[in-house]
């Protein structure tokens, strides 16, 4: 079954270049209307505040009064990382001024972060929501050096999930611009980053009777094709005539019908080996049988992250036309408890041939990544192959939301990722691929594989049995279950607590990026 290129268009955001300073003052707008602006302090020896240079500009503008409202609310600006203040300009309903740390920090080694980029992110973010609260229509936001940083955190800010709401209790979302910079190329990026990562927040938040597979299929095929991106959407029966009994145990529980999608990006020569992304699409995960706690079960619906994550980095390499063939395949089912819900000790066999016990129902993932995996490598013969998926509670109790847990079988690849990962702020944590797991998954002597394995570091079993469906190729697991489902603190100012993340979206579009543009001279691309 393939769906065809609908009459839905391509929603992409248009960045306004500003290239004068002094038309960020025209009069020329609705004077009803709520324009606020974001502008950055330095905080230096003894908290003391200094202005960024575009906010030099600005307060030049106002005769030194800007300065004068900052020294005056200095406690609260280095407290809070935030001032708001309104009608001290005509053309500016509010005025945030942010907090962006120290003026020279960068790569923090004990950290893993570039604190430099990621203090502008939390600046922005927290100035565009705090704006957004006031009714603010239009943003105007300064680069602080930093543009694409500065766009990503003020477009995850300013978005939310409002689809199940009455028309007339919906929130307007603000424009955003970029101020006194013409680097509009930078900050469009830093705009299509975050406006990826925001579609895949919306694709996990939906709730699961609304984001069926084919739901999932169907909102697929409305966001790349319109791209001229390829999706084939495959059901039940050519599964089946592809033999994949893993994929086939999960989905048999439900009655909502398995989908297969094979997506494909062409950016780049065709003899050029293509990259193959694998999606975890589980819409939603009772645990079937071994049923989940009532508590939380909600959060389940985000089980289908890793494939929302796929979806979103591809749309964004055809937004950024990175010079890469890129394939994709996303198996989408529900794990649902029911008479026909695979069982406890069942034995079905994967599309390598390799015999798979059912230890655990819950434990679904593994099954059908491993049948997506055999197909990817047999279709495609990729030369890396990412795989991205909500696998195991362990992620979260070892490293909570603070990183995503990676298994990697190449040293130039962790390299790469780990960059990315510096660069966008959403960190990556090494875990051990070691022969002591894979032999914790396959020395049974009724069965080659087991879903659950032996003892304790649930992760790296999980690693291990993957890994006994991946050939000769560079591979890389990313196990995203505390990174990329409901994000449950306020540390991350661009990230609202309650909602799901979208994590880790940019930290994959950045290493798709790198991967695309290997100089160091960012116009390859």
């Amino acid at each position: 079954m393939r769906y065809l290129l609908n009459n839905t268009l391509h929603r992409v955001l248009r960045a306004k270049k500003i290239t004068n300073y002094e038309r960020s003052f025209s009069t020329d707008h609705d004077v009803t209307e709520k324009k606020g602006l974001i502008l950055g302090v330095y905080e230096g020896e003894n908290n003391e505040l200094s202005l960024t240079t575009s906010g030099k500009k600005f307060d030049e503008h106002l005769s030194g009064k800007l300065l004068e409202y900052v020294k005056g609310a200095r406690e609260e600006i280095v407290d809070r990382r935030l001032k708001v203040f309104n009608n001290i300009n005509k053309d500016f309903w509010s005025i945030a001024v942010v907090n962006v740390g120290k003026e020279n920090a960068g790569y923090n080694q004990l950290e893993v972060i570039d604190q430099g980029l990621e203090n502008v992110r939390l600046g922005a973010g927290i100035g565009a929501r705090k704006l957004t609260q006031q009714g603010v229509k239009r943003i105007l936001v300064e680069s602080f050096g930093k543009p694409e940083q500065a766009a990503e955190g003020a477009a995850l800010a300013v978005w939310r999930y409002q689809e199940n709401r009455s028309k007339e209790h919906w929130r307007a979302i603000p424009s955003l611009e970029l101020f006194d910079s013409s680097d509009a190329d930078t900050w469009q990026r830093g705009l299509f980053k975050a406006e990826s990562q925001n579609l895949a927040r919306r694709l996990c938040d939906t709730p699961a009777n609304q984001m069926t597979p084919l739901h999932f299929a169907q909102e697929t095929v409305n966001e790349l094709c319109p791209c001229g991106i390829k999706v084939e959407v495959r059901d039940k029966e050519w599964i089946e005539s592809k033999r994949m009994f893993g994929f086939l145990a999960v989905a048999r529980g439900s009655c909502e019908p398995p989908i297969f999608l094979d997506i494909h990006y062409c950016g780049g020569p065709p003899e050029q080996k293509p990259i193959l992304l694998v999606g975890k699409g589980i819409t939603y995960d009772s645990g079937g049988l071994c049923l989940k706690p009532c508590a939380n079960m909600s959060t389940h619906r985000a089980d289908v992250c890793g494939a929302a994550c796929v979806i979103a980095a591809i749309r964004a390499a055809n937004a950024l036309s990175l010079p890469l063939n890129i394939n994709a395949v996303i198996p989408l089912c529900e794990n649902m408890p029911s008479g026909m819900a695979m069982k406890c000790g069942d034995i079905v066999t994967g599309l390598n041939g390799k015999t798979i016990k059912i230890q655990a129902t819950n434990q679904e993932g593994r099954l059908l990544l491993a049948d997506g995996l055999v197909y990817g490598q047999q279709t495609h013969k990729p030369r890396l192959i990412i795989d991205v998926t909500s696998m195991t509670e362990g992620t979260t109790k070892s490293l909570g939301s603070g990183a995503t847990a990676v298994f990697c079988n190449s040293q130039t690849m962790w390299g790469q990722l780990e960059k990315a990962s510096v660069i966008t702020g959403d960190r990556v944590w090494r875990m051990p691929l070691w022969k002591y797991f894979t032999h914790q998954v396959t020395r049974f002597p009724s069965h080659d594989v087991d879903n659950k394995g032996h003892g304790d570091g649930a992760p790296c079993l999980a690693a291990a049995f993957l890994n006994e469906f991946i050939s000769c190729v560079d591979w890389i697991h990313m196990d995203i279950t505390g990174v990329g489902m409901k994000c449950e603190d306020k540390l991350l100012t661009y990230l609202t607590k309650g909602r799901m993340t979208g994590r880790p979206t940019r930290t994959l579009i950045q290493l798709l990026y790198q991967l695309a543009c290997p100089s160091s001279d960012s116009k390859a691309c």
